[in-house]
């Protein structure tokens, strides 16, 4: 369970937005997410700007973007606030999760009561990486 940047894939990292609650790594055609250890993502204190700082950074509002959470930190989250991102009118093409516990697994069901696709899960972050790039072939 290693941080993104200390793996092959960060060289082709495009940008990288790091706040205080955790740190998004955008990638041609998807962002892979590290929150930090104890925090309790909400949209109104996170995940609203990271989502507007990426969609503008992209200029798109998510539609043809995967995202991987990449679980390598204990944190919770408040899964009824997928409803207020796609409130914004904001959109995924994919949402992967790279989760090391049970724990991940439990909350990954139950955030995918709120998601309006399939969450797919990986138990590693090159088998969550070579499905988002091969999401993002399938559509050029």
């Amino acid at each position: 369970m290693v941080s993104i940047r200390q793996t092959p894939y960060y060289v082709d990292v495009l940008k990288e937005f790091n706040y205080d609650f955790g740190s998004f790594f955008v990638f041609d055609g998807f962002v892979v997410s590290e929150i930090n250890e104890g925090v309790t993502v909400t949209w109104e204190d996170h995940m609203k700007v990271m989502t507007i700082d990426v969609c503008d950074f992209l200029d798109t509002n998510g539609e043809h973007l995967i995202y991987i959470s990449h679980r390598i930190n204990s944190y919770a989250g408040k899964p009824t606030d997928w409803l207020q991102f796609f409130k914004y009118s904001y959109n995924l093409k994919g949402y992967g999760v790279v989760g090391y516990s049970q724990v991940s697994t439990l909350n990954t069901a139950i955030e995918n009561l709120f998601f309006n696709k399939k969450i797919i899960r990986f138990n590693s972050l090159d088998t969550a990486i070579q499905w988002a790039n091969d999401k993002v072939l399938s559509q050029l």
